[in-house]
Formats: C-alpha cells, structure tokens, sequence
C-alpha cells in the first residue's frame, strides 16, 4: 500500500463513522514505533510532525525517513504537518513531500485568516496535498505552538463561511477540548461537531484527544470527528517508558541502549494499536 492522501484517509474514516489516530513523532524511533502499530492493528494511520520536530531533525533528514520507513508498507498511511503559523514551514514541507499541512493562523482575525488560507489551500493543490483548517485557538501551548487560554468560539455562520471559502478538507474546531494534561475531564460540546457536520459534510479533527474519555471519544468519532489527534499521550508513553526502564537498568547496573530503545518502541507500538482500537480504525486498511 503506497503512502495516501489525507483525504483519501479521512474521508473514508467519515463515511465510516470511525476515527483515525493522527499521532506526533519526535524522532526515528517513534516514527517506525506508530508505523508498526499501524501495521500490527490492520489500521489506517496520520503521521503528524511539529514545526519544533521539523525544525530539529530537518526537512529533508525527516523527509527521507518517512519515504525509507513507508517504502514497503501495506496499510494506509499519510504524513501530515501539524499545527504551523510559518508559511515558510509550510512550503517547506509541501515542497518536500508531505501530504497535508495545518495553516494554524487561529489566532489572526477571521478575515486574514480565510485570507491567508485560501492561499495555502491553492498552494497544497499545486503539490496534490491537503489543508486542515482553524479560526480558533485551542488552549494549550505545545512545542512552543499555542495559546495559555482558548479564544473565543465563532458563530456556526463564521464558521461555515471559512470552510466553504477557504475548501480545506479538514476542520478543527474548539469544543472545550485543550492541547496538553486535563486536570479533569473536559466537558465538551458535541453538538457543535454535529452543527458543523450538517452545514459542511466536512471531516472534523479533534485536537487534544489525550486524556479524553473513550464515551467522549466515542460519541465524538459518531458525530463526525474523523481525524483523533494524540501528541501529549506518546510523549508521556516515550518519557515514562525510558524512565521506568532506566531506573532498573541503574538498580542492576546494566547499561545497553538498544534494550532501552527496543523496550520504548513496544510502548509506542502498544500506544498506537491501543488508539486504532478505541477510535475504531483497526482493521479498517484497505
């Protein structure tokens, strides 16, 4: 299976009624891990990089991965640029190869905002790529990117407008939900995923899925949330994991790296089966 479309991937997963895992990597090792995953569960999969990631590792080193590691792969997979206010990033990155891009200008007025991103939407189609879209902050500030408070949520009518003006093929909107550790369960708004659906039959991305209950996610993949984004969950997995492992290793003095790599990674590879299942994605590869 050659590497998709992130259309083709959600689009599917929206007809469907199923969510699919759209997971940030920070290095080699998380990235073959969530692809591994994906294979494990049968379940298609969104690759997402950070600007931070992209700017650490370089476009063209994180580019040559992702093409080594997906050369061969045979289930649906697509790499995706999250969460990204520089458009020289962006271009980078469609220059490069990667399939979509999120043009985060949430925190820009709405009308420069649709401005700007109509033009980003024009420049993805050039490359055969696709564009997720937002016009609100979604609170938490993560790999340097966001806001410390939500800003406040459109009308349906704004909202719609942007969508329809702009054709981006995916939108994130603000529900309560938040990047980062809820202190407790968010309380969401669902019918807004609902409203936004029957004005625009447009995939919703559901940003800060981790921490959010299986019901919540359950009823929100339903409603039309097509694209479950995870960050903060792999990073704490990746961290936790290393830790646990590397307090063992200095209780029996016993100092092999490649067990602390292989050891993460199966945290990861768990990680990853785990939320196709509960988003409903394993073994939905075609």
């Amino acid at each position: 299976m050659p590497v998709v479309s992130l259309k083709e991937i959600v689009d599917r997963a929206f007809a469907e009624k199923y969510g699919v895992p759209a997971i940030n990597i920070v290095n080699d090792l998380t990235l073959e891990a969530v692809l591994a995953g994906a294979v494990d569960a049968r379940s298609p999969l969104i690759v997402q990089t950070s600007v931070k990631t992209v700017k650490a590792i370089g476009v063209e080193v994180l580019f040559t991965m992702w093409e080594s590691m997906t050369r061969n792969i045979d289930v649906p997979v697509t790499l995706h640029l999250d969460h990204c206010p520089d458009r020289q990033v962006i271009s980078d990155c469609l220059k490069q190869g990667w399939n979509s891009v999120l043009f985060d200008a949430s925190t820009m007025p709405v009308d420069e905002n649709k401005r700007q991103t109509v033009e980003v939407v024009a420049e993805a189609r050039s490359y055969g790529a696709h564009v997720e879209g937002e016009i609100e902050a979604i609170q938490g500030v993560e790999d340097g990117i966001g806001v410390e408070t939500a800003t406040r949520r459109q009308s349906l009518d704004v909202a719609v407008d942007f969508i329809e003006t702009t054709g981006v093929d995916v939108f994130a909107p603000s529900i309560g939900n938040a990047h980062g550790v809820y202190s407790a369960t968010p309380d969401l708004d669902f019918e807004r995923v609902t409203d936004l659906v029957q004005a625009t039959s447009t995939p919703i991305a559901l940003h800060g899925g981790s921490g959010m209950t299986d019901d919540q996610f359950s009823d929100l993949i339903s409603r039309g949330c097509a694209k479950v984004n995870i960050s903060t969950a792999l990073k704490i997995e990746f961290m936790k994991s290393s830790l646990a492992f590397l307090k063992d290793a200095e209780q029996r003095d016993k100092w092999d790296p490649p067990s602390l790599f292989a050891n993460v990674r199966q945290h990861v590879v768990d990680l990853t089966t785990g939320l196709a299942g509960t988003f409903g994605s394993a073994g939905k590869a075609w």
